[in-house]
């Protein structure tokens, strides 16, 4: 079943907001990462939705600096509180499955605007989490068992992200923080790939 895709390019670009742009600037590479996704029916088994949490986890690992940057905090307020790192860890501690092990080289978030585009993905990929909730079900896993990870914000994950793209669209960036921005997302979209070819070859 086809999680949603809150990154799917819209079909005319003028005029656009910059989590817009960065929803078409990103669309081919989250395309490309959905399906190898769902290629791997993560929800077959316990021990199939563990290895894809070990790639969560890891990549809430490389993201989880960014919640505390006080720079980013006042950007885009919403984010705190926000990160899922330790209820990543909480499922894979549900499954009894081993954490992975630490990554050798942590990637380089860079400048604040660089962050802005981690932060969309990051955000953005909350808003399937209903839909992998229900999935996860059918393991016998919930909000408050091996699945907590997905569970909505307490606002409801619509108005969580309504509210951090807001404040996200708000911002005042020049053209070359933009670009930044975008290469952001994309480095984001990147390293899930490779911890996916880190974890599951």
């Amino acid at each position: 079943m086809p999680v949603p895709d809150p990154f799917a390019a819209p079909r005319t670009l003028p005029g656009l907001s910059r989590a817009q742009r960065l929803k078409a600037g990103t669309d081919h590479a989250h395309r490309r990462l959905d399906q190898r996704i769902l290629d791997l029916d993560i929800f077959r088994s316990r021990a199939a939705y563990a290895c894809f949490l070990r790639v969560q986890h890891r990549l809430h690992a490389d993201a989880h600096g960014l919640y505390a940057c006080p720079a980013l905090v006042q950007l885009v307020p919403s984010i705190q509180g926000r990160q899922r790192l330790s209820r990543v860890a909480c499922d894979l501690a549900d499954l009894d499955a081993h954490l992975p092990d630490p990554a050798p080289c942590a990637p380089d978030i860079g400048t604040p605007a660089h962050g802005l585009g981690w932060l969309y993905v990051m955000e953005g990929s909350a808003l399937g989490g209903a839909v992998l909730l229900k999935l996860a079900s059918q393991l016998g896993l919930h909000a408050d068992f091996g699945a907590r990870h997905l569970a909505p914000a307490p606002e409801g994950v619509a108005a969580a992200w309504r509210r951090f793209v807001a404040e996200l669209d708000a911002i005042v960036l020049d053209p070359q923080q933009e670009a930044a921005a975008l290469q952001g997302a994309e480095a984001a979209f990147a390293r899930v790939a490779h911890h996916l070819d880190a974890e599951l070859g």
